[in-house]
C-alpha cells in the first residue's frame, strides 16, 4: 500500500513537472512573438480594417474588370494612396509646417499677429476677453509673451508634440493601406484561417456565425463611422482652407474628432465662421458664399449617416464612442479608429454569446415553470 502511495506520488510529481516545464517554455515562445510582433501590432490592426472594409470593392471589381485578386488589391493600393495618402499628406504636411514656423518666430521673437477687428468684441461670452488678449498680442508681442509665458511654453510644446505626431500618422496610413492590399491579395486563405480560429475556441455552429458578426461589425463600423467622419472632416478642412481661414489643418483634425465622437462639426463651422468674418481684406461677398459652404460642409455627416448606417448591423454609439476616446488616448489618432471598430466588434460578440447562453437555459426554465404551474394547481383544493 505504501509503495502504491509512493509510485502514485512519483507520478503526479514528473507530470505535474513536466506540466509546469511546457507552460513555462509556451509562455515564453508567447511571450517572445509578442515582443517581435508588437511593433507592427498597430499597422496591422489598422490594415486589416481597412481590408475588411475594402473587401466588397475587391469583389466588385474583381468581376467588373475581370482581373485577378492581385491585381485589383493593388489598383485599391494606389488610388487609396492618392484618395486617403495624399490629402491626408497635405493637411498633416500643413498643420505640421505651420506649428513648426509658428514655434519658430515664438523663439525667435518675431511672430506678428494682425490686430483684431471691433466685430470681435461683440462676440458672445467670451468676445471681451478675447479682443483684449488678441489686440496686446498684436501692439505688444513681447509683453504678451512674458506674461503668459509658462502658458505659451506648454501649448507650443504640445502643439510641436502633434506636429511631429502628425508627420508620423501619414507614413503609418500610407503603410497601413499597403499592408491591407496585401492582406486584400489573400483574402479568402485569411479568411478560412480565421473561420477555424473561431471554430477553435466555440464549435462548428457558433464558429462561422461569430466570425461573420465580427467582420460585419467590423467593416459597418468602418464604412459608417469612421469613413464618414473622414468624407466630412476632409471636406470641411478643404472648405476652410479654400476661405482664407488660419490654422485649417488643425480646425480640420478638431472637425474629425467631433465626427468620430458623434458630436456635431458645425460648433467647429461656427468658430471658424466668426474668425472669417474677423479678417480684414475679405469681401463681404466672399465671407457669405464661405459661411454657407463651411456650414454646409459640417453637416455632410448628417446627410450620409442615415443612408449608410440604416443598413445592416446597429452600431451602438457610446460602445463607438469609448472605443475612439480609449483607442485615441493609447494611440493616437489613428488608434481612435481602430479602438472604435475593435471595441465594437467585441461588443457585438459578447452580446452574442450572453443571447445564445440565455437560449440554452430557456427551454430548461420554461419546463420548471410548468412543473411548478402543474404543481401549484394540483395542491388547490377543487370546491
Amino acid at each position: 500500500m505504501c509503495e502504491q502511495k509512493e509510485e502514485t506520488k512519483e507520478l503526479l510529481t514528473q507530470a505535474f513537472t513536466a506540466s509546469l516545464i511546457r507552460f513555462a517554455v509556451i509562455s515564453f515562445l508567447v511571450l517572445m512573438c509578442f515582443w517581435a510582433f508588437a511593433p507592427f501590432l498597430p499597422i496591422l490592426m489598422w490594415a486589416m480594417v481597412l481590408a475588411i472594409a475594402l473587401y466588397p470593392a475587391r469583389r466588385w471589381l474583381e468581376f467588373k474588370l475581370n482581373w485577378s485578386a492581385s491585381k485589383v488589391s493593388t489598383l485599391i493600393v494606389l488610388v487609396g494612396v492618392l484618395l486617403i495618402g495624399v490629402p491626408t499628406t497635405m493637411v498633416a504636411n500643413s498643420f505640421a509646417t505651420k506649428t513648426l514656423d509658428a514655434y519658430e518666430d515664438y523663439q525667435q521673437g518675431a511672430l506678428v499677429i494682425p490686430a483684431p477687428k471691433a466685430s470681435v468684441e461683440d462676440w458672445p461670452l467670451v468676445g471681451e476677453d478675447v479682443y483684449d488678449a488678441w489686440s496686446e498680442a498684436s501692439t505688444d508681442m513681447s509683453s504678451f509673451i512674458d506674461k503668459r509665458q509658462p502658458q505659451l511654453k506648454a501649448a507650443s510644446s504640445w502643439l510641436v508634440s502633434a506636429a511631429g505626431g502628425a508627420a508620423s500618422n501619414v507614413f503609418f496610413m500610407i503603410g497601413a493601406i499597403i499592408v491591407a492590399g496585401i492582406m486584400l491579395a489573400w483574402a479568402e486563405p485569411a479568411t478560412k484561417s480565421m473561420r477555424k480560429i473561431f471554430t477553435s475556441f466555440s464549435d462548428e455552429a457558433k464558429g462561422p456565425e461569430l466570425h461573420n458578426l465580427t467582420t460585419a461589425t467590423i467593416r459597418q463600423v468602418a464604412i459608417g463611422v469612421i469613413g464618414i467622419a473622414f468624407l466630412t472632416a476632409m471636406t470641411f478642412g478643404a472648405t476652410v482652407a479654400l476661405a482664407g481661414v488660419p490654422a485649417a489643418a488643425l480646425f480640420t483634425v478638431i472637425a474629425l474628432l467631433f465626427a468620430i465622437m458623434q458630436l456635431p462639426v458645425t460648433l467647429i463651422a461656427i468658430v471658424t465662421t466668426a474668425i472669417l468674418w474677423s479678417i480684414e481684406g475679405n469681401s463681404t461677398l466672399h465671407n457669405g458664399i464661405f459661411t454657407v459652404l463651411m456650414i454646409a460642409a459640417s453637416l455632410v455627416d448628417n446627410v450620409l449617416k442615415p443612408m449608410i448606417l440604416g443598413r445592416g448591423l446597429e452600431v451602438p454609439m457610446p460602445v463607438v464612442l469609448i472605443g475612439a476616446i480609449g483607442g485615441m488616448m493609447s494611440g493616437g489618432i489613428l488608434g481612435m479608429f481602430v479602438g472604435a471598430a475593435f471595441l465594437t466588434a467585441g461588443y457585438q460578440v459578447f452580446m452574442k454569446w450572453v443571447d445564445s447562453e440565455s437560449d440554452k437555459k430557456l427551454p430548461q426554465d420554461s419546463k420548471e415553470s410548468k412543473d411548478n404551474d402543474l404543481a401549484n394547481s394540483k395542491a388547490q383544493p377543487t370546491e
